[in-house]
């Protein structure tokens, strides 16, 4: 077995109402000048506690510009405003897009490194600036990874930025941000988490370390998001969602996702389908098409997502995507890339441009050739 390291932020505060936290900790804190990358809607939420920051002396300029997941040309725009304010602290309080641009923001700042230097695994190789992360949705798993995903305009391909240097120094995350989040972000996000924690514990470089909160994130994830999709309003649903979330999102940088995330990234770059919708669309069709490679692994998955055991493991896996498939129906979410107006005649390029994200591919439990991604497309058609 090799090693495995996990990399989370230095801390890490969890439970309903560590917002306040938040607040007194960086009023505590040295930074003087704070640059928030975070979204209109919740400005409501945070209107109180921001002026208590700025009373405390602090001052702080604020982005509300990624309103979808994040370009270059968005990231550089970002990037210039918080250079403009000489920002000694970056604070990300919103989605996977937002957190991530906040991500890049903090590491690439100040840096002799440029972003089109640190795409892929590793390139990255300092960040100055500390950096602390909110989310507002119970989802991507970005305030707790190593992971940051932007479009590149030039080629209209979405691409990975994975280091050390973009795990957060804080997180905190408050159920209650989550609580307005509209009900198809619930589901998608949440759909999203679960992927997360699915591909982590079935893929080539799954570890047993890993193994533990991939599981117990199905579990919580599964019990909580029919519930929070709803009535936004229910805590207790939220909380365990977001539970599951985290720890969907710390299995990302030691052993990270597979397929379905390859596949999906075309569905954004291509038609600016969210990643969250493209993720849940995709998973119980590439779950199938995995399903010989890991009889075993999918039955664990199903026992965690509450299906009666008893039967052969092959039927238990397959009881347990149908579940996946029930779930994500109960929540509306689509179930057909032509409920999503994807053109059919367009599958072979999707197919295409899935081949070229081969840091996840290489990560699936079964080999996929450009074929197999092709007939994915086609099944889930």
């Amino acid at each position: 077995m090799k090693p495995v390291t996990l990399l989370n932020p230095k801390k890490l505060v969890f439970g309903k109402g560590c917002f306040e936290q938040f607040v007194s900790d960086i009023i505590a804190a040295s930074y003087r000048r704070i640059f928030l990358v975070t979204f209109k809607e919740i400005l409501p939420v945070l209107e109180a506690s921001l002026q208590t920051i700025k009373d405390a002396g602090k001052e702080i300029d604020t982005d509300l510009s990624i309103i979808a997941e994040p370009s270059l040309d968005m990231y550089r725009k970002v990037l210039h405003k918080a250079q403009a304010f000489d920002a000694d602290c970056i604070v990300g309080i919103g989605g996977g897009s937002v957190l991530d641009v906040a991500k890049l923001v903090a590491a690439l700042l100040g840096n002799q490194q440029k972003i089109e230097d640190v795409f892929g695994i590793n390139n990255l190789k300092s960040r100055s600036l500390p950096m602390i992360c909110l989310p507002t949705t119970s989802g991507t798993g970005s305030e707790m990874s190593p992971n940051a995903i932007i479009l590149d305009e030039t080629d209209h391909l979405k691409k990975g930025i994975i280091s050390p240097f973009l795990v957060p120094d804080a997180s905190y995350i408050d159920p209650i941000l989550t609580l307005t989040v509209p009900p198809s972000v619930t589901a998608a996000t949440g759909l999203d988490a679960l992927t997360h924690c699915i591909e982590a514990y079935t893929n080539k470089f799954a570890h047993p370390v890993v193994d533990h909160f991939a599981l117990e994130g199905v579990r919580l994830i599964v019990q909580s998001l029919l519930s929070a999709y709803d009535d936004g309003r229910d805590i207790e649903a939220r909380t365990d969602l977001a539970l599951g979330s985290m720890y969907g999102g710390m299995c990302l940088g030691p052993v990270n996702t597979a397929a379905v995330h390859a596949l999906s990234y075309p569905l954004g770059s291509t038609y600016k389908i969210a990643h969250g919708l493209s993720n849940a669309l995709l998973l119980p069709y590439i779950m199938r098409y995995n399903l010989p490679a890991v009889v075993d692994k999918y039955a664990s998955i199903a026992l965690a997502l509450g299906v009666e055991s008893g039967p052969a493991p092959e039927q238990l896996a397959e009881r347990g995507i149908e579940k996946i498939s029930q779930l994500a129906q109960a929540c509306n979410v689509p179930i057909k890339l032509s409920d999503i107006q994807i053109p059919e005649s367009d599958l072979e390029l999707l197919a295409k441009s899935a081949m070229t994200i081969e840091r996840l591919l290489v990560n699936n439990p079964r080999e996929i050739t450009k074929k197999d991604a092709l007939a994915i497309y086609q099944a889930a058609y």
